[in-house]
């Protein structure tokens, strides 16, 4: 049986990347604005760990099973039943962290990278190709082979990350939809 197409999610999901990317974007500019290769260098590894820590998340939701979290939450551990629901929308879930945050935050640090490149040549004399070519390499090696660790880390812990991530969501409370 085919499923249904929901129109509706792909509104959101459309809309929630728009935001993020505009507020992700509007940030790393005010922060680079002025700032020096220190911070720019800081900026640019935070939007790298992002990508790859939600990666993370996302593979470890798609490959947990739910069984030891009911056990969990029969046990009233606290965020068993948030990690039920991440299993319970594994599509959505890998969805937003692999997709809309990981894609963004990849697309961020490497205009980031650009303007930390930029700036490079310009204030240092470099030659503008090669400085560039060296900054996006060392960005796209670091995003590249964190997500590539991450993916084992993430297959072989799934269930302690989903654990994790569902305590974290424990940490605020949702209002129950009537």
């Amino acid at each position: 049986m085919k499923k249904k197409t929901n129109i509706k999610w792909i509104i959101e999901i459309i809309l929630i990347s728009v935001t993020m990317s505009v507020v992700f974007s509007l940030t790393s500019s005010e922060i680079l604005d002025g700032a020096g290769y220190i911070v720019a260098f800081v900026l640019l590894a935070a939007f790298i760990a992002l990508g790859v820590v939600f990666d993370i998340i996302g593979v470890a939701v798609t490959c947990a099973v739910e069984t030891p979290f009911h056990a969990m939450a029969a046990h009233k551990e606290r965020g068993a039943r948030e990690a039920l629901k991440l299993l319970r929308r594994a599509e959505r879930v890998s969805s937003i962290c692999n997709d809309v945050v990981g894609d963004i935050s990849g697309i961020i640090s490497g205009a980031t990278a650009a303007t930390i490149a930029g700036n490079l040549t310009r204030d240092m004399g470099l030659n503008g190709i090669v400085t560039s070519l060296l900054v996006t390499g060392l960005v796209s090696g670091l995003t590249i082979g964190g997500k590539a660790v991450g993916k084992s880390v993430a297959i072989n812990n799934d269930t302690q990350i989903v654990f994790m991530v569902g305590k974290l969501m424990a940490l605020f409370p949702q209002k129950k939809k009537k």
